[in-house]
């Protein structure tokens, strides 16, 4: 997207791990900036995730202390570390199922970092800033009785398909600025469910991505899933989880708005 909000076409095949590793966001710049790259008419078009196939989703769990109140859970002293699959990662309108047997299926709003360049045992705050690609929203779409009721890690409610709703922009980060100050907000069925700030996490992004890089390496287009505010269905009255036919819309100051329609799989 240009400065005026108009499309362009990149002419690369995929804003990937190689696009990150290559230089690719230089490169579009630069095309940007000769007016070198043609207008894209987007009607009828879908808007996929911004990267594509993340070779790892690495999720940050109890991470807002809002959040972790709701839940019963006592604050982390170190980040709580789990994996999402892949594939569960979607395009920031299409569909989010169900999965079968479901009763507790869940929302989350959460910031989600693009990895730019190779982190290994990074040693300050500044180094992790510097491999950061980009921002983008995250709906970290989670299945409660399959995470925290039947046994063993929390992945198995995590990573049942279409559960990563990515986008819909890859927001480089320049233009996001600080990223401990960006408004997130989640409604579904048009009733305002999360409203926090990145401002609220307990570890923030430099120290979330140094962190993880001394237990393992990040790669350019890994995405990181920084946790989430208060609001979600599991710590409401009632526990409203989602069912087909619902509305969820979710989006973070800057960065861009996703709705999702609930179906079953």
């Amino acid at each position: 997207m240009d400065a005026a909000g108009n499309l362009r076409d990149i002419g690369e095949p995929e804003i990937d791990g190689a696009f990150l590793a290559s230089g690719g966001v230089a490169r579009v710049r630069d095309a940007l900036e000769r007016g070198d790259l043609p207008l894209v008419d987007a009607e009828g078009l879908r808007i996929g995730p911004p990267v594509a196939r993340p070779g790892k989703i690495v999720c940050i769990g109890l991470n807002y202390s809002d959040h972790a109140a709701e839940t019963g859970a006592e604050p982390p002293l170190e980040p709580v570390v789990f994996m999402k699959a892949p594939n569960t990662v979607v395009g920031p309108y299409d569909e989010v199922l169900v999965p079968r047997g479901s009763v507790k299926t869940d929302w989350e709003v959460e910031l989600a970092v693009v990895i730019g360049g190779t982190c290994r045992y990074l040693e300050s705050r500044e180094e992790a800033l510097s491999r950061i690609a980009g921002y983008a929203v995250a709906n970290d779409v989670s299945e409660r009785e399959f995470q925290i009721e039947r046994g063993g890690q929390w992945d198995k409610g995590k990573s049942c398909e279409t559960f990563n709703p990515l986008g819909p922009w890859l927001v480089t980060a320049d233009e996001v600025g600080d990223p401990q100050d960006l408004g997130m907000r989640l409604w579904v069925n048009g009733e305002l469910r999360q409203d926090g700030d990145s401002k609220n996490m307990i570890f923030d992004v430099a120290e979330i991505v140094r962190y993880l890089s001394h237990f393992m390496v990040l790669e350019p287009g890994d995405v990181i899933n920084t946790g989430t505010p208060a609001g979600v269905a599991m710590g409401l009255p009632g526990q409203p989880y989602l069912r087909a036919g619902d509305v969820v819309e979710l989006e973070i100051d800057g960065l861009g708005r996703q709705r999702q329609t609930v179906g079953q799989a």
